[in-house]
C-alpha cells in the first residue's frame, strides 16, 4: 500500500509556516524571517519514503491586499484550499483568533481534513511570568498550561470540525506527532512526482529567494516589500554556477538605498547571497547583481505576470 497526498499549509503572517515547512521537509524550501509577508509564491516541498509521498505546499499568509501584488499573494493562499487532502491551518500563542475571519470562514467550510497547528508554544512560559515551569502561574495568575487552554478552546469554538495540535516548529516539537498524523489522512495514491524531486519550483527560483532573502535581513521599512529579483542567468557546470541577477525596486531613490554608498551594501547583499547559494548548491558560485527601476511593478499586472505571480 502507498500512500500520497497534497498537504497545504495556510495561516496568516508571520505564524510561523515557512519554518513548518522547512522543518517537515527536512530541507530549506522556504524563506523564514522574523519579518511579516517574506512568503510571496506557493512553494511545494516534497516528502518522500517507501511507502507514502507528502507533497506540502507554503503559501504566503493572509491579508487584506492593499495592490496587486498582494492581491496575487492571497489567490496564491486561497488556491490552497482547493486541492488539499489535508490542510494545516497554523497560528501562534498571541495571535488574535478572529484576525481575517473571511478566510477562517472558507476553512470552516471545507470537508477535508483540517489540523489546527498552535505555533510558538515555547512562548507561553513569558506570558505566564515564570521560568519556564508549565504548571507555575506567573504574574497573571494563569500557568503556561491554563493560557494554552484558553487558546484552545477560543479556536475549538471557531473551527469546531479540526483537529488541534499545539507545537514549536522552531524547536521540532510536535512535528513528529504531525507527520504521522498525515501519513495516517492521506489517501492511497501512487506517487504523484518522482521520487528523487524535492520541489517542483526550478533552481533559478531558489536563486531569487536566496537574495531577497538577504534583502528582508539587511533594509528596513518598505524597501524589502518594493524589491523582486530576476535571475537573467543561470550557467551550471560540475564545479560552478555562474549567476546573473537583476534587483528591480519602485523608485530611483530606493535603487540608491539598495546600492548604497559606494556600493557597500550591495556588495554585502551579494556576499551574504553567494554564501548561502554556495551552501545550497554545493557548488562554486559566481554572483554579479544589478539593480534596476521597474515603476510601481506591484501594482502593475502586466509586470506581475511577467514576475510569476499567476496563480493559475
Amino acid at each position: 500500500m502507498h500512500k500520497a497526498g497534497f498537504v497545504n499549509i495556510v495561516g496568516n503572517p508571520n505564524v510561523g509556516k515557512s519554518t513548518l515547512m522547512n522543518q517537515l521537509v527536512g530541507e530549506r524550501i522556504s524563506i523564514a524571517t522574523f519579518k511579516a509577508q517574506t512568503t510571496r509564491h506557493r512553494i511545494m516541498g516534497i516528502v518522500n519514503t517507501d511507502d507514502m509521498q507528502i507533497v506540502f505546499s507554503d503559501t504566503p499568509g493572509v491579508l487584506k491586499p492593499n495592490y496587486k501584488l498582494q492581491e496575487s499573494m492571497l489567490a496564491f493562499s486561497e488556491s490552497a484550499l482547493v486541492d488539499a487532502d489535508v490542510l494545516l491551518y497554523v497560528t501562534d500563542v498571541v495571535e488574535n483568533p478572529e484576525k481575517n475571519l473571511d478566510f477562517l470562514e472558507k476553512v470552516q467550510k471545507m470537508t477535508i481534513p483540517v489540523i489546527l497547528l498552535i505555533n510558538k508554544i515555547d512562548e507561553l512560559s513569558g506570558q505566564a511570568g515564570n521560568s519556564g515551569n508549565s504548571g507555575e502561574a506567573g504574574e497573571n495568575g494563569k500557568s503556561s498550561q491554563q493560557l494554552l487552554g484558553d487558546i484552545v478552546a477560543k479556536w475549538h469554538a471557531l473551527l469546531p470540525n479540526a483537529e488541534i495540535l499545539p507545537i514549536s516548529a522552531k524547536n521540532k516539537f510536535g512535528t513528529d506527532i504531525l507527520l504521522k498524523r498525515i501519513k495516517e489522512l492521506l489517501p492511497e495514491s501512487p506517487a504523484f512526482f518522482d521520487k528523487d524531486q524535492l520541489t517542483d519550483k526550478p533552481a533559478r527560483f531558489f536563486v531569487s529567494e536566496i537574495i531577497r532573502e538577504k534583502i528582508l535581513l539587511y533594509y528596513d521599512k518598505e524597501i524589502p516589500y518594493s524589491v523582486e529579483v530576476v535571475v537573467e542567468r543561470f550557467k551550471e557546470d560540475e564545479k560552478k554556477i555562474h549567476i546573473n541577477a537583476v534587483i528591480y525596486v519602485e523608485r530611483d531613490s530606493q535603487k540608491g538605498i539598495i546600492i548604497g554608498h559606494q556600493g557597500v551594501a550591495l556588495k554585502k547583499v551579494s556576499t551574504e547571497a553567494r554564501k548561502t547559494l554556495e551552501k545550497f548548491f554545493d557548488k562554486h558560485i559566481y554572483l554579479e547583481v544589478f539593480v534596476k527601476v521597474d515603476k510601481d511593478w506591484r501594482s502593475s499586472q502586466r509586470e506581475l505576470d511577467n514576475f510569476g505571480y499567476n496563480p493559475e
